[in-house]
């Protein structure tokens, strides 16, 4: 995934991006990657839980964190970093509050997992692994070291 994200940016003249890793598989991933590229900026952790549309029907987690963007974003190459690809709500919801931060010139999506079942037209730019997995079946992501991919069946 690393190998996948470099030749990205350099093929898209995208040199030093800030990246952001969605809370809290995403960053998981985001650091890893972070070290793996040898980025110099710090590390962004957005925490999307005011931006989902489903807040309604799943409710506040009770120990919801700030979300911390150490640079400015406006004008700056992002690169977005998210566990798992499904339905596209989650990355909906994290380039929501980037663009109340500021205004990027790009961003590029990468996740560690794509599997099926897209809602939205939300696409990754380089995915680490696509897995196509029955409706019942979910995958989880623990860490954060080591860290390990579950695929668990829903109850």
């Amino acid at each position: 995934m690393a190998r996948e994200t470099r030749i990205w940016l350099k093929g898209t003249g995208r040199d030093n991006p800030l990246i952001i890793g969605i809370h809290t598989g995403g960053l998981w991933v985001a650091r890893r990657l972070h070290r793996e590229l040898g980025i110099t900026s710090p590390v962004g952790e957005l925490n999307i839980a005011f931006y989902r549309d489903d807040f309604s029907r799943i409710g506040m987690h009770p120990r919801v964190a700030p979300s911390h963007l150490p640079l400015a974003v406006d004008d700056r190459h992002l690169v977005l970093v998210d566990d798992v690809l499904q339905t596209g709500r989650t990355v909906r919801a994290a380039m929501n509050e980037i663009f109340d931060w500021g205004r990027p010139a790009s961003i590029c999506l990468t996740v560690l997992i794509e599997r099926g079942g897209r809602e939205l037209p939300v696409q990754a730019d380089v995915v680490g692994r696509r897995l196509d997995l029955h409706p019942d079946e979910h995958v989880k992501l623990t860490g954060p070291e080591p860290l390990a991919l579950e695929i668990k069946k829903s109850e």
